[in-house]
């Protein structure tokens, strides 16, 4: 096969492609139908007998579903003129059909029949009576978790990024650091528990040193690992062009060391999110670890899932938040890692 016979057939299968795209963008969204009637069951289920608690968001919370169900129904056929609105959709059909059904059948097995025991798993209304009756207190403990994480991710960021291009290119702080390292590093920040509240005179500035400390380790690897990866040619290159060594740092060694470096910072998020929720548990008198600590303590259980499902969706945001970053500074490894 000649390069111009594959040429042409991947012309071809590109225009069948473009074809068959127009054609779903031009036709009714069947499958938002489908969504839509999935979305109508999961109200019918919630209003379809008496509660066996007393969950006091059931009406409203089956008016929300019934609500997106005509949503659903009125996209669906408003997909046939708007050609973006029936690209997003038609991607999201799946998901938008299991969701409702989960819900249907989580609604189901708690607050319609005791399935599942309570108060142990309340049912999804239990959730929204959380965010509607109790969002002061909620709202509250996610600013002072915000505000804890960010400035000690940052810290531990900044620490770990200028400790890790030390190590890539001075032998001199890798011989004095490196032993070190590789002794307290890989040691989970969680054990340094009882030091850090001894040591520090706060609870709140210990756990800021607990989650830097969790988060600069993976970004001083990271870094470190991609400042020594470096080509030896890049450097003979811009030496030869006249750079000294500053230029060699900031334009050569931390450019090319980018990737890796963002790797650490993905994993050091990861991680200052479980020291956050333990640091909160243990010392802190705010934050969501403190309120998981707190609806534990009280047996409200709708109090603990609902804000684990705000945890989930924070820390969902940052490493979205991250990725954005990363494709601006990362141009041509754009679309590489999805999220």
């Amino acid at each position: 096969m000649t390069d111009t016979d594959i040429t042409t057939l991947a012309a071809s299968a590109h225009t069948a492609s473009v074809d068959r795209q127009d054609r779903a963008a031009g036709s009714v969204w069947f499958g938002g139908l489908a969504a839509a009637a999935a979305w109508l069951i999961a109200s019918l289920v919630t209003t379809s007998r008496p509660d066996v608690g007393d969950w006091s968001r059931t009406d409203e919370f089956a008016i929300a579903l019934m609500v997106i169900a005509a949503a659903l129904a009125v996209a669906a056929i408003a997909a046939r003129w708007v050609d973006p609105l029936a690209m997003r959709l038609r991607a999201a059909t799946p998901w938008l059909i299991v969701i409702p059904l989960a819900i249907a059948a989580w609604e189901a097995v708690t607050a319609k029949f005791p399935v599942l025991p309570q108060p142990f798993f309340p049912p999804p209304q239990a959730l929204i009576e959380v965010y509607t009756d109790d969002w002061l207190r909620l709202g509250t403990s996610v600013l002072h978790s915000l505000r804890l994480l960010a400035i000690g991710y940052l810290l531990g960021a900044a620490t770990g990024f200028l400790l890790g291009v030390s190590l890539g290119w001075s032998r001199a702080v890798g011989y004095w650091v490196h032993p070190v390292l590789r002794l307290i590093g890989p040691l989970p920040a969680t054990a340094w528990l009882p030091l850090a509240f001894f040591a520090f005179p706060s609870s709140w500035s210990a756990s800021i040193f607990l989650i830097a400390l969790a988060t600069a380790f993976p970004v001083t690897i990271l870094t470190w690992s991609g400042v020594a990866g470096v080509s030896g040619a890049y450097y003979d290159v811009a030496r030869t062009l006249g750079a000294n060594g500053r230029f060699l740092v900031l334009k050569v060694a931390i450019p090319a060391a980018l990737p890796h470096v963002f790797v650490g910072l993905f994993m050091g998020l990861g991680a200052s999110f479980a020291v956050l929720v333990v640091a909160e548990m243990l010392g802190v008198k705010a934050g969501l670890g403190w309120y998981l600590q707190w609806a534990q303590g009280w047996a409200s259980y709708g109090n603990m899932y609902a804000a684990l499902l705000v945890m989930a969706l924070m820390c969902s945001g940052l490493i979205t938040l991250l990725f954005r970053v990363r494709d601006h500074l990362l141009a041509w490894q754009r679309g590489l890692v999805r999220w």
